[in-house]
C-alpha cells in the first residue's frame, strides 16, 4: 500500500478512481433498482466493495459491487421472502465464501465451463431486459421473466398515457445519448463513461422541462439507510429457506467474481489474482452488506475493465471510489433525487443486451464443436424460464456429457523440467475441467521470463474448458514478449492454441 502511494503510481491510482467512480455510480442505484430494492441500497455495497473488499483482496485491480448477475435472484428473494430475508441470506453466503477461500477451493470455480457462465450472463441480459423495460414506462417488473415477455407489447400499446410516453421518451434519451457517446466521443474523453453521459442528459432534460416522472427516491443521510438485522437473527439463519438460497448466492456470486478475475488477469501484466484470498474478501464484503442490509456484490468486469484502461496499478483505485461514492452520497444526496427512474432502466437495458454474448457462442462452436455451443444455450433458456441456479447446475450437467468417452482415462499427468535456458512442461493423458485447477496453478507457478515449450505429444484430450484456459494462458504469455513453443500439437489442438 505504501507503493501504492508514491509518486506517478498514486496519480495514475487517483485519475484511475475517478473513471472507475463514475461508472460505478449509475451502474450502483440501477441494479439496485432492478432487484426491486432501494438505489441507496445498491450505493452501499459500492462503498463497501470499494473500501473494504478493496483493502483485502486478492485481485488487486478488479472492482467489487452490485452485479447485474445477481440482480434477478435478489430481485425473486425479495418478491417471496421480503427485503428482511436479505441480510441473513448474505451473512450465510459471506460466511461460506470467507470458509470456501481459507479452504483453498477458489481455483475449482475456474473449472466451470465458460459456455456454462457466458450462457448464464446471457440469460440474466435477457431477464434484466424484459424486466427494465417496463420500468422504462414507469412500471414495475412482473414476478418471471417470460410474464415480463408477454407483457411487453402492451406497454408498446398503452403509449396513449402520457405519463408512460414521457418517461418512455426520457430512457430513450438515456439510452440515445449513452450509445452516441460511445460511437462519437473524442479521444481525450474516452474515459468518460457513457452511461454517466445517458444518466447525466435524461436528468437534464427531466429538469429544465419539469418532467412528471418517477425519480429516484434516496434518504437525507446514507446511514439512514442502513438497516440492521431484525430481531430473531439466529432463528432466520438456521430456516432451509435461508440456507438454500445462501448456498446459491455463495456459489454464483463466487463463480462470477473468480471469472471475471481471470478476465482482469488477461488485460494487464501486473500482479496475477489470489483466487482464494479474492474469495474470501468478496465473503468479508458479503457479510458487511448483510449486516448493512445491502445487496450482494460480486468482482465486476464493467468497472474493472475501466479501471484497468484508466490506467490503475494497484488495489489504491479500487478503495479510492469506494470513498468517492462515499463522500458524493453522503454531500449531494438532493442531486441524486433529481435521476429518473427510467433513465436507470435505459442504462440497464443497454447493460443487459451486451450480456448476451453472441460472439462467444460462436467462437466455442467455431473451435469446439457443437457441444459447448448446445451447453450455453440449454443454460440459457433454463435461466430465463426457470431460474438462475437451475439454469447454471443444467448447464453443468450437460458440460459433464464431454468425459463420457473419455471416462476410463480422466488423469492427466504434468511434467516440469529445465532445457537449458528453457522450461518444459509435457502434459500426458486427459486435460478435462477436472485437472484444470492443477494445471492452472503449474502453468502459473513457470518463471515469468524466458522460453516455455508445452509439449503436447502425448495429451490424448482436452475438453474444451481446459483449452479456453490454455489458449488464454499462451495468449497472456506472448503478449508480455515471453516466447511459448507448441510441440506435438496436432489437428484442432494446434488451431486453438498455437
Amino acid at each position: 500500500m505504501l507503493k501504492a502511494l508514491s509518486g506517478v503510481n498514486f496519480g495514475r491510482d487517483f485519475t484511475a478512481s475517478i473513471v472507475v467512480f463514475l461508472v460505478a455510480m449509475p451502474l450502483c442505484m440501477g441494479i439496485a433498482v432492478a432487484s426491486g430494492v432501494p438505489p441507496e441500497k445498491g450505493l452501499i455495497t459500492g462503498i463497501i466493495g470499494g473500501i473494504i473488499v478493496g483493502l483485502f483482496a486478492g485481485s488487486p485491480l478488479q472492482v467489487s459491487g452490485p452485479a447485474a448477475g445477481l440482480a434477478v435472484i435478489v430481485f425473486e428473494i425479495v418478491r417471496e421472502q421480503g427485503l428482511s430475508a436479505l441480510g441473513p441470506i448474505l451473512i450465510l453466503a459471506g460466511a461460506i465464501q470467507v470458509v470456501a477461500g481459507i479452504a483453498r477451493v477458489g481455483g475449482w470455480f475456474r473449472a466451470i465451463s465458460p459456455a456454462v457462465v457466458h450462457g448464464m450472463l446471457a440469460g440474466i441480459g435477457v431477464l434484466i431486459v424484459v424486466g427494465q423495460f417496463h420500468v422504462l414506462f414507469d412500471d414495475k417488473p412482473l414476478s418471471s421473466g417470460l410474464h415480463n415477455l408477454i407483457a411487453m407489447p402492451g406497454q408498446i400499446f398503452g403509449l396513449t398515457n402520457q405519463d408512460a410516453a414521457t418517461a418512455f421518451m426520457v430512457g430513450l434519451v438515456t439510452i440515445f445519448a449513452m450509445l452516441g457517446w460511445e460511437k462519437f466521443r473524442p479521444a481525450s474523453m474516452k474515459l468518460l463513461p457513457g452511461a454517466l453521459v445517458g444518466v447525466v442528459a435524461a436528468t437534464l432534460v427531466a429538469f429544465f422541462f419539469s418532467l412528471p416522472v418517477a425519480r429516484v427516491a434516496v434518504p437525507e443521510s446514507i446511514v439512514a439507510a442502513v438497516t440492521l438485522p431484525e430481531q430473531g437473527l439466529v432463528a432466520q439463519l438456521m430456516n432451509p429457506a435461508i440456507l438454500t438460497t445462501a448456498i446459491a448466492i455463495a456459489f454464483i456470486a463466487s463463480a462470477e467474481t473468480l471469472l471475471s478475475a481471470a478476465a482482469v488477469d488477461r488485460m494487464h501484466n501486473g500482479v496475477r489474482t489470489n483466487y482464494n484470498k479474492e474469495l474470501s474478501a468478496q465473503g468479508i464484503g458479503n457479510l458487511l452488506c448483510g449486516f448493512a442490509g445491502a445487496l450482494p456484490m460480486t468482482g465486476v468486469i464493467v468497472r474493472s475493465s475501466a479501471n484497468v484502461q484508466a490506467g490503475a496499478t494497484s488495489r489504491l483505485s479500487t478503495i479510492l471510489h469506494g470513498f468517492w461514492i462515499l463522500g458524493f452520497v453522503a454531500l449531494l444526496p438532493w442531486l441524486l433525487r433529481e435521476i429518473p427512474m427510467a433513465a436507470l432502466a435505459g442504462v440497464l437495458v443497454i447493460t443487459g443486451v451486451r450480456l448476451v454474448s453472441l460472439s462467444h457462442v460462436k467462437h466455442l462452436f467455431h473451435l469446439y464443436g457443437p457441444l459447448p455451443a448446445i451447453v450455453w444455450a440449454a443454460t440459457l433458456i433454463c435461466v430465463v424460464t426457470t431460474d438462475l441456479l437451475t439454469g447454471v447446475l443444467v448447464g453443468i450437467g450437460l458440460s459433464l456429457l464431454e468425459l463420457l468417452p473419455h471416462a476410463r482415462r480422466l488423469g492427466l499427468d504434468v511434467q516440469q523440467a529445465d532445457r537449458g535456458e528453457a522450461q518444459e512442461v509435457a502434459l500426458q493423458g486427459s486435460a478435462t475441467f477436472l485437472s484444470l485447477p492443477g494445471l492452472s496453478a503449474k502453468l502459473e507457478s513457470l518463471p515469468a521470463k524466458g522460453l516455455i515449450i508445452l509439449n503436447v505429444e502425448r495429451l490424448a484430450h482436452i475438453d474444451h474448458t481446459c483449452a479456453e484456459m490454455l489458449r488464454e494462458w499462451v495468449s497472456r504469455r506472448r503478449g508480455a514478449g515471453e516466447p511459448v513453443e507448441l510441440f506435438g500439437a496436432t489437428g484442432r489442438l494446434r488451431q486453438i492454441v498455437a
